[in-house]
């Protein structure tokens, strides 16, 4: 045990004190931060330095009147079509739209002219607007009155509760709970793969400069790859909560400075601008009851719990994998020579990680979740992915318990190729020299 702690020591030692682990650590962090705060400065000044769209209109129908926009300043003219098109390439205009002659019951055949493909936010606001006027000749064809149309529409919102057996209430919010779903997954996915990759170069580095044979001298094969993989795990989470910490303390930051001047509360004042008043009250009021809301819904969700069945799939997950990439290096020569060997290992992973957006995201309690999250190979991607929405208790020591032992099972397989694989070099391998490693006796 104590030859373990020594080769877990050097690999972690030899890891944290390179520079390259120093200047991911910190600058990963600040990158993240630095790409919000970027994002959301551009966002800004885009929306305060946007100009409106010039849009050439011919309206043959004669029904359209077309009233400007911060977004859109429309100009019709008295041309022909093919008149139009050559005025048209004037350098200021966007575009050109042309409405022909239309029955209303039936409105087809409206066209749009542009220098160039434009992104189908401007295409759908520009559909809107004409679906809006249509909509409102409509109303006064059937002489139905506007403010009597206001009065008959109506907004639902759905609160979701989670009641539980014993009467409790919680609150939720299924759009939170999908973007901690998917956030947690993806870092698994990402942590696992990119560590158990570092297992596998490390010990192809150590077999090719012949330091595994002056190793193995002095401990034993399946101790050294055990030793690996923990060093290398334990550099990892270090990594990982560190990156957690600072991100979470420089995107709130972040966040807080343009909080007061994100474009949903622009738009909000805008409204509140435009309506004045008792109106303009309710608006703001029911955007800082929306956004009270939501935080009282993230501070209901069980934070801790989250928290340690992430540490514990990321480090189950990890090992598991970890144990098959160590094997692999100890087969191999090169990475070149191990790309063969990744796609089957890795392909459980890609499984996971597609079954999060197809199914665990948009049924968490389903069949196919409750599956993939049991599953070893996959739960540690697709059961991170659930925690969020509330999983029974018995899935969660279930899926631990498999993970546990799926974690023996690829550790024993691995340790088998392992011992033969670190000390052979120059030798062409393929799944039948693996498989005759796996059943060769001590």
């Amino acid at each position: 045990m104590n030859k373990v702690l020594l080769i877990i020591q050097r690999e972690f030692l030899n890891r944290v004190q390179k520079k390259s682990f120093l200047l991911t650590t910190i600058l990963v962090p600040l990158i993240f931060p630095a790409i919000m705060g970027v994002v959301f400065y551009v966002m800004l000044k885009d929306a305060e330095s946007a100009q409106a769209k010039a849009v050439m209109v011919v309206d043959e129908s004669g029904k359209f009147r077309f009233e400007n926009s911060r977004k859109f300043t429309f100009a019709p003219v008295d041309l022909t079509i093919e008149q139009a098109k050559k005025a048209y390439q004037e350098p200021d205009n966007f575009a050109l739209l042309h409405v022909p002659a239309f029955e209303l019951d039936k409105p087809e055949g409206f066209t749009i002219y542009l220098k160039e493909n434009p992104s189908i936010e401007k295409l759908s606001e520009l559909e809107n607007v004409l679906e809006k006027q249509i909509r409102d000749m409509k109303l006064r064809a059937f002489n139905i009155d506007e403010e009597t149309l206001k009065k008959l529409e109506s907004s639902v919102s759905l609160k979701t509760i989670n009641l539980s057996e014993t009467g409790e209430e919680k609150a939720s919010n299924v759009g939170v709970l999908n973007a901690a779903g998917f956030l947690l997954g993806i870092l698994i996915y990402m942590f696992v793969l990119i560590y158990g990759i570092q297992i596998m170069q490390g010990v192809i580095d150590e077999k090719t400069s012949k330091i595994v044979e002056v190793i193995v001298s002095s401990v034993r094969p399946f101790q050294l790859m055990l030793g690996k993989i923990i060093g290398i795990a334990s550099v990892g989470l270090l990594q990982f909560l560190i990156w957690i910490v600072l991100i979470s303390v420089l995107s709130t930051a972040v966040m807080g400075y343009f909080g007061e001047k994100m474009p949903q509360q622009q738009i909000a004042e805008q409204m509140a601008g435009q309506l004045g008043g008792e109106e303009a009250k309710q608006v703001v009021e029911n955007q800082n009851n929306e956004v009270m809301e939501v935080f009282s819904e993230i501070g209901q969700i069980p934070f801790a719990k989250i928290a340690f069945v992430f540490v514990f799939f990321f480090l189950g997950g990890y090992l598991l994998y970890g144990a098959l990439f160590a094997a692999v290096g100890s087969a191999v020569d090169s990475i070149q020579e191990s790309q063969q060997f990744q796609f089957p290992i890795t392909l459980p992973l890609l499984v996971a990680y597609l079954g999060l957006f197809l199914f665990i995201l948009r049924d968490p309690h389903g069949p196919v979740s409750f599956w993939l999250s049991i599953i070893p190979f996959t739960s540690p991607v697709a059961m991170v992915g659930r925690i969020a929405f509330g999983v029974p208790d018995w899935h969660l020591v279930l899926s631990m318990a498999l993970l546990v032992i799926g974690f023996l099972f690829t550790t024993w397989i691995a340790a088998r190729i392992y011992r033969v694989g670190i000390l052979m070099t120059g030798t062409k391998v393929n799944y039948k020299v693996l498989a005759k490693w796996f059943m060769m006796k001590n």
